[in-house]
């Protein structure tokens, strides 16, 4: 089972898909304003590297980091825990909930169906 990211882990994981292997610094620059210390980025990038997410090399005096797990992979199962989670594993009830809320419209129901019935 892949370990939930926090909201600041995900964040850094994010800039890391962005901009590929790299060093802090790169991952920095990927992420929004207000941009959090270059010192707490780093002990995240770590954690993430203690979970599995990431790999490091050392180059020279510093570490290129790169990722062990796609952004797609993470989606994939991030979302049926969700689904898990909070639906009763039904992806049914997920979008029942979504249209009720009224956060998805009858259109994007018809395309949704479409790229089902393509499966």
């Amino acid at each position: 089972m892949m370990e939930k990211l926090s909201q600041q882990e995900e964040e850094a994981m994010q800039a890391v898909w962005q901009s590929g292997p790299g060093f802090i610094k790169d991952f920095l620059d990927q992420l929004a304003e207000p941009k959090p210390p270059y010192t707490t980025l780093a002990s995240t990038v770590k954690n993430l590297e203690r979970k599995g997410f990431l790999k490091s090399e050392k180059k020279g005096n510093s570490f290129r980091y790169f990722p062990l797990i796609q952004e797609e992979e993470y989606k994939k199962r991030f979302m049926s825990g969700f689904v898990s989670n909070y639906f009763q594993n039904s992806y049914k009830d997920l979008v029942t909930f979504f249209a009720n809320e009224k956060k998805i419209s009858a259109t994007d129901l018809k395309e949704i169906i479409k790229l089902i019935e393509k499966q």
